[in-house]
Order: structure tokens, then sequence, then C-alpha cells
């Protein structure tokens, strides 16, 4: 059974040893990471590789967040994936500054919140199904990506008065 809180890491052998280090590897899953454009996929879990370390303030917490995500391209519409890779390093203190360090307490560190903002933060708002998409055709809605349309090209209206200046031999 998986644990209710799997974020949640006990730290009290390092408030009593300065200098003292230990690396944890969590994972559990978040509900309702979402973005404009993209979500974290339903039921997939979000990994924390965090290297924990006393210091005077409380405790440091290093390392990165990973987890999958989807979504809809913004160019074609069609279906987007991609995976969440990100590094952090936050302070977890007694007193926690707003907006500065998390808080520390009943010697606990929660990276839930830290995970949480770290995955939404670099979730794309824009997601692409592949950096080369084509799109689609912005009069008839073809793929681009599947071929060229029947469309014919619409001339592009800032150089129409130099269409104007074409003669019947060109």
């Amino acid at each position: 059974m998986p644990s209710p809180h799997p974020f949640r890491v006990g730290v009290t052998e390092l408030l009593h040893q300065p200098g003292a280090r230990r690396r944890e590897r969590l994972e559990g899953v978040l509900g309702d990471l979402a973005v404009t454009g993209s979500r974290v996929i339903d039921g997939s879990a979000v990994e924390i590789d965090v290297l924990l370390e006393s210091v005077h303030e409380g405790v440091l917490a290093s390392g990165e967040v990973s987890v999958e995500w989807a979504g809809e391209c913004r160019r074609c519409l069609n279906p987007a994936t991609g995976e969440v890779h990100a590094e952090f390093r936050e302070l977890f203190e007694e007193r926690p500054t707003e907006g500065d360090s998390y808080p520390l307490s009943h010697e606990q560190v929660d990276l839930e919140p830290l995970a949480r903002e770290t995955v939404l933060l670099e979730l794309p708002q824009a997601p692409l199904c592949r950096d080369d998409c084509l799109g689609l055709c912005a009069r008839c809605g073809a793929d681009l990506n599947e071929g060229p349309c029947d469309c014919e090209p619409e001339p592009d209206p800032r150089w129409a008065a130099l269409d104007a200046l074409r003669t019947d031999q060109d």
C-alpha cells in the first residue's frame, strides 16, 4: 500500500549532525498539475531525486523532479507528450520566509509543495508535438505534417504594390 505522504521525509538525524547529508529517491502521484497548454498525465508518478543537507538555518534540499506530461500541440492540435526534468535547490527552516524558504516542522520536510511548484513552472504553456511541426493550413485546415494541401498560395498584401509593377513577360 502506498504511503499517504510519499514526499514527507524525517530529518531528525540530519538536524542533530551539522554538515550531514542524505540522498533520497521519492515517488508519488500528485493530482491537478496543469497549466494552460499541458498537464501531468493522470496517474503518472512524480519522481524526486534529492540530496538533503544539514545547514545552520535548517535543511537544504537540492535535486531534480521529473514527470510525464501531455497536451495538445499548439500548431497542429495533435497530441503532444514529453517529460519534465527540473532542478531545484531550496531551504527548509523552522521559521520560513514567504517565497524564500519552506517550513521544517516536527523534524520533517514535506517536498510535495516544492515538487508541485517546480513541475507547474516547467510544464510547457504552448506544447509542440515535435520541434519542426508545420501546423495546419490557415485556409482549409489540412495537417501540413501529412503533406501540402491543394490551396493556392495567398499573396501577401504587404507586397501588393510590387505586384503592380510586374509586366506580362514575368
